[in-house]
């Protein structure tokens, strides 16, 4: 495979991210959902979206939809702000569901989890805090370096959602009331060690299963190595373990027991679901290199749900990023259909991968170094921490990225991606939603609005400054949480814009 460079798209403003690498009562709930398959993306001739049930909107991360979403180019410029005071920060992206019970009552609800791991319900119409969780033990890692950046994840019976907090927990919780099921495994545990293992990406759903993966925290205290679980929704048992180091230990290891370190799953997007919900797709950052027990600096693709290794690939500097802390799984895979995957790292490089030869041969052989077809830069030449949103549209396939240096647009043409247009804004994750392109500055706070062909906003909405919050846009709201773990605050704010 010949490598096709692709020139850079924007210029470094040489501001980079630093790797970050309600009561708590219980009750017996029903907690036997029936098992759904992985959530496709929204379908562009739907009607309008009212569910933006997970980070990314969908299992694929697409993070974009045709549907219209009740906010339209000429309204956006006009809608009302309603900041709320939360009691944490929320570092992370919200979650929304229409017309669920809460108490006695059918509501819209905003669900979001803070840092130290509260989980609260938020009225959109009225910012009304409807109930709040506080995991026990909160007072022993609150104000500490002990986070969570994990956004949670509605089941797809609309009764329940799953949160993490900085123990190494997952809850699952009732949207009724925010009490949490403790019946079965419930919380389950998913690192031994949360003071080292950190979850840090947002949770995913495929068919009956809940994925967690586990990072490092900021300074990359050893020892640590990223996995993926997996947790039975109905029960919370763990059925599945897939380390990144020392990959041959099929369980939840002691980190000390592993003789190598590092190889986080940092990432916003976490695990990436292929259509179909056969396969998953993580990337790691760091880490020791041998193909087969030590996947470090790779972007690897498991079966679901027996989560065993098909196929990887790895820079041929796979050595060079370990040694110099250039994570290449910054960012999570970003599937582009067509046979693509989009990945970008620390090194300020974007790479396109075939999906069918990770590393450029069929997946039955082993794994070896290189194989991508295209390589170009970040947006504005800086680490990103960001998810790309993929959206595909009248047989063509658009895709924004941003960094904390630049926001860029790319069409997929032959297999490669090619520059549609580019600024020097610095973004967060960014959605394509309604028609409409939405990106957070986390520096200067507030969303860019734009439409899909244009470098120039067409309107900016209110807020304060960020870190890796990205917004959503469903069933007439913008929704844009505000803040920055790493200041280990114990309150924050959400903006909530509405046309009413």
């Amino acid at each position: 495979m010949t490598r096709r460079p692709l020139r850079a798209v924007a210029l470094a403003l040489g501001l980079a991210l630093t790797s970050a690498c309600g009561g708590a009562a219980s009750v017996a709930a029903n907690s036997s959902p029936t098992p759904a398959p992985a959530r496709p993306a929204a379908s562009a001739g739907a009607g309008e979206l009212t569910d933006w049930p997970e980070f990314g909107l969908n299992a694929q991360r697409g993070d974009a939809t045709s549907q219209p979403t009740g906010v339209t180019a000429a309204g956006v410029g006009t809608l009302k702000d309603r900041r709320v005071s939360l009691p944490g920060t929320v570092d992370s992206s919200p979650i929304y569901l229409h017309d669920v019970r809460v108490g006695r009552v059918s509501v819209d609800v905003v669900v979001v989890s803070t840092t130290y791991g509260r989980t609260i319900a938020i009225n959109p119409a009225s910012g009304k805090l409807l109930w709040t969780f506080t995991p026990p033990g909160y007072a022993g890692w609150a104000g500490s370096p002990q986070i969570t950046n994990s956004s949670p994840v509605a089941d797809p019976d609309r009764r329940f959602v799953y949160a993490a907090s900085p123990d190494g927990l997952i809850h699952k919780l009732q949207l009724a009331d925010g009490r949490e099921d403790r019946t079965g495994a419930w919380p389950a545990r998913v690192t031994r060690d949360p003071v080292r293992e950190k979850l840090g990406s947002a949770l995913n759903i495929d068919g009956p299963d809940v994925i967690a993966t586990t990072s490092g925290y900021l300074g990359d205290t050893p020892t640590y190595q990223g996995h993926v679980a997996l947790l039975s929704r109905a029960t919370g048992r763990l059925v599945g373990v897939f380390n990144m180091l020392c990959a041959n230990r099929r369980s939840l290891l002691v980190p000390t027991t592993c003789g190598e370190s590092d190889s986080a799953i940092l990432s916003r997007g976490g695990a990436v679901v292929e259509p179909g919900g056969r396969r998953i797709l993580v990337d790691t950052g760091n880490g020791d290199w041998n193909g087969t027990t030590d996947l470090g600096d790779s972007v690897v693709e498991l079966t679901f749900p027996g989560l065993r290794l098909r196929q990887a690939y790895t820079p041929t500097n796979q050595a060079m990023l370990n040694a110099g802390d250039l994570d290449l799984g910054s960012s999570a895979p970003a599937l582009l259909g067509h046979d693509r995957v989009l990945v970008a790292g620390k090194d300020a490089i974007m790479r396109v991968l075939d999906l069918a030869r990770l590393d450029g041969r069929p997946a039955a052989e082993p794994e070896q170094l290189g194989g991508e077809l295209q390589t170009f830069p970040t947006p504005g030449g800086a680490e990103p921490f960001t998810q790309p949103a993929v959206w595909t549209h009248d047989g063509q396939t658009s895709v924004f990225a941003a960094d904390f240096s630049g926001t860029a647009a790319y069409t997929l043409t032959g297999g490669h991606l090619e520059p549609a247009w580019s600024n020097t804004t610095p973004g967060t994750s960014p959605i394509l939603a309604g028609g409409l392109l939405y990106v957070y500055d986390p520096r200067a706070g507030g969303i860019d609005v734009y439409t899909p062909s244009s470098a120039q906003p067409i309107a900016k909405l209110a807020g304060t400054s960020g870190h890796w919050n990205s917004p959503i846009v469903v069933d007439g709201h913008v929704v844009e949480p505000e803040g920055n773990a790493n200041d280990h605050l114990l309150t924050g704010t959400i903006d909530l814009f509405s046309a009413g």
